[in-house]
């Protein structure tokens, strides 16, 4: 059996799926925990990726593990330095800037949804000359709650004039597919090395690039699964 609803517009994430911030935010956040001699286990910091530290606060752990507060304002400076030191040069992941070209060619809606700062999403878009290519960009700066609630995806939605049940999600985390789904959307994962771990129940299709997608034709096909989302 197919969906019933034609996907009338693309909704992404950016964060791990636009350009692959998250492993150098990981890897920041473990090398400040290898100062304090302790290790940071993937398995239990990807659970604040796409989201925020209310999920998983790297930051409660530490000072649990020590049994001792942490003066956090040099060591969070560093952390910073280093992200912004690694992620210098970062590009899109391949395969993205072909996706968003084609989206746009075809007429397709296209919108951004973070969790997010807009700053930090509209400066990475300029930067990589995205920007034209989403006339929306819906932030934590937007909504009351982040994912993995579905308000993010609704604003987005309701930005492009489209209903939930007409959108197509990409995502690459498990916070946000929970987002999605709550929001009566289909979700499509494009893990990386973060998130690649995830289990992703209903998502319509998992990939680890976007490669394997077959363009916007292949993604669009993958709109027509049936999926167990509830009627919106």
């Amino acid at each position: 059996m197919t969906h019933s609803v034609p996907i009338r517009g693309l909704i992404f994430d950016f964060d791990g799926l636009i350009v692959d911030t998250e492993t150098a935010i990981y890897d920041a956040w473990r090398e400040l925990y290898a100062a304090f001699g302790q290790d940071l286990p993937l398995a239990d910091y990807v659970r604040c990726v796409g989201s925020d530290f209310a999920q998983y606060n790297p930051q409660t752990v530490l000072e649990e593990r020590l049994g001792a507060a942490v003066e956090w304002e040099p060591h969070l400076e560093k952390k910073d330095a280093r992200i912004r030191e690694w992620l210098e040069s970062e590009d899109t992941r391949p395969g993205v800037r072909e996706l968003v070209a084609e989206a746009t060619a075809s007429g397709l809606h296209r919108a951004v949804a973070s969790s997010s700062s807009r700053d930090w999403v509209s400066g990475w878009l300029e930067k990589l000359a995205l920007a034209p290519h989403f006339p929306e960009i819906r932030c934590r700066d937007d909504v009351a709650r982040i994912k993995p609630e579905p308000d993010l995806f609704l604003a987005a939605a309701e930005a492009l004039g489209i209903h939930p049940s007409e959108a197509l999600v990409l995502e690459d985390s498990e916070n946000g597919l929970r987002a999605a789904r709550a929001a009566g959307m289909r979700c499509v994962i494009v893990h990386n090395p973060v998130t690649g771990g995830g289990t992703f129940a209903g998502a319509l299709a998992r990939y680890d690039g976007f490669a394997a997608i077959g363009g916007l034709a292949g993604l669009l096909s993958l709109g027509g699964r049936e999926s167990d989302l509830p009627t919106a």
